[in-house]
């Protein structure tokens, strides 16, 4: 099993609405990959300076159905809303249970 996990930072403008629209749209990304297992967004509360406003969590059955999500048409089409709505992201990929090789 593969995890996915990226988190994002708004830009002020429109900023709660984005967010929002943000989160629908990956939601429903589940009902349109059929690689994408199991996917969990949410809406940060914490008001820390270091803090991210929303965070993806996501899992896969292999690095291969991660790969496949990356490229899915109906996933680009959401990358590129959030590349116009976000300052900066961060992401950690990894296997819950490491593969033999």
């Amino acid at each position: 099993m593969v995890v996915h996990i990226v988190m994002f930072q708004f830009k002020e403008e429109n900023k709660a609405r984005n967010i929002a629209k943000v989160q629908d749209k990956l939601e429903q990304l589940e009902e349109k990959i059929d690689v994408l297992k199991t996917m969990e967004v949410g809406i940060n509360f914490n008001e820390s300076e270091r803090a991210m406003d929303l965070s993806l969590y996501s899992t896969f059955e292999t690095k291969e159905d991660l790969q496949a999500y990356a490229v899915h048409p109906e996933h680009l089409k959401v990358v590129e809303l959030i590349k116009e709505v976000t300052l900066e992201s961060k992401v950690v990929d990894y296997y819950l249970d490491y593969p033999v090789e």
